[in-house]
Formats: C-alpha cells, structure tokens, sequence
C-alpha cells in the first residue's frame, strides 16, 4: 500500500499496475488478507473521505506504523536474499 488510505479495489489496481499485470488480485484473496493484515496490527481500517461516505460498502486502509516497519524490514531481508544470490551466481548482475 501506498502512504495514503485506499480501498480494496484501488490497491487490487495498484497491485496490477506496478507488477505490469504479472500479478492480479481476486476479490476474496484480497480480501481475506486484508482481514488477517488487520488482525495482526500491520494495516488499520479508517473512515471513508467524504466524497466516498455514498458507498457504505468501500472500506479504506491505512498501514500502521508496525506494518511500514514490518514493510521495510522484510524489502531489507529480500534484497539481503537477492544479493546473497548473485553472489553465489544464482542470477545475473542488475
């Protein structure tokens, strides 16, 4: 998620958009992770804005501060993983 609130839709947009369509959401998926995100403290659920309260059903997220911590930590630990990869000559030189 980005830094500002968005709804199920929209991220599953998002998704698409910077895998360039490698990766697409479905509905349930998403929202069945979205559940367990919420559960577990690293996304809150927030108040629609107000050009948005139409729709009762459009729920908005919001990540916490423990889910961008949790967020970086884990970008960190891939790119440890990626690099320990090209130093073993598992992939190519970017």
């Amino acid at each position: 998620m980005s830094g500002e609130d968005q709804h199920g839709y929209a991220i599953m947009r998002a998704v698409y958009s910077r895998t360039e369509g490698r990766t697409s959401l479905h509905a349930g998926s998403l929202y069945r992770a979205l559940a367990r995100l919420v559960g577990s403290g690293l996304i809150e659920e927030v108040a629609s804005p107000l050009e948005d309260r139409a729709d009762e059903r459009r729920r908005y997220y919001r990540l916490t501060r423990l889910g961008r911590q949790t967020g970086v930590a884990e970008a960190q630990w891939l790119e440890s993983q990626v690099g320990a990869a090209r130093d073993f000559g598992l992939l190519g030189q970017a």
